[in-house]
């Protein structure tokens, strides 16, 4: 396991790490670099077409990254962010190429609530980008345990939190003129449309 500075200096350094979300453990790149990203992606064997989201220390810090995202999407992040959704607003400027998968029109975001010691690393570096800490169509982990072993062996650093919520984030898709929930997670379905809706009324 490894403390907050060793997790910094990894990801700084285009290594990948483990760090603990508000609601699973996530497998953790700089997002600012094609090269982190692919490290990424092949130690988890995840397909280049799948996006995979950033996580920004901050709204501010996520506005700087993604400076697009003023009117309507500006609004709804604003109204939920942080918290425990993934937002997938249009992306004109096609930012994050690395991360955007088969959709270089649109990307994912996120702020969540982090826990201290992830929001200490994630404060320092800014944002990452991050997957759920399991291989394809594993069980997301709540726990450092539930991480597969090849993961874990090959991450530059782990920062452990104990037991997690263990309920991944509610993914809202908000590129079309209605938002649409593609995975209900940490919060209900019906309860995300309406901050949505709320939002831009």
């Amino acid at each position: 396991m490894a403390g907050i500075e060793a997790a910094v200096d990894a990801l700084e350094g285009g290594l990948p790490v483990i760090l603990p979300t508000d609601t699973v453990y996530g497998l953790c790149a700089s997002p600012f670099s094609v090269e982190p990203a692919r490290r990424m992606y092949g130690l988890k064997g995840r397909a280049e077409e799948q996006p995979t989201a950033i996580v920004a220390a901050s709204l501010e810090r996520l506005l700087e990254c993604v400076p697009e995202l003023r009117g309507r999407s500006g609004d709804v992040a604003r109204a939920l962010l942080p918290g425990p959704f993934t937002l997938i607003f249009p992306n004109p400027a096609r930012r994050f190429r690395w991360l955007t998968g088969d959709r270089p029109d649109t990307i994912g975001v996120r702020v969540p609530e982090l826990p201290g010691p992830a929001a200490a690393v994630v404060g320092a570096v800014g944002a990452v980008a991050a997957t759920s800490a399991n291989l394809p169509g594993g069980s997301t982990p709540r726990r450092i345990d539930d991480i597969p072993e090849e993961l874990r062996a090959g991450v530059a650093a782990i920062v452990d939190c104990g037991e997690l919520p263990g309920l991944a984030s509610t993914i809202l898709d908000c590129t079309g003129p209605e938002p649409v929930v593609l995975r209900e997670g940490a919060v209900p379905a019906p309860e995300a449309l309406e901050r949505v809706r709320t939002a831009v009324a």
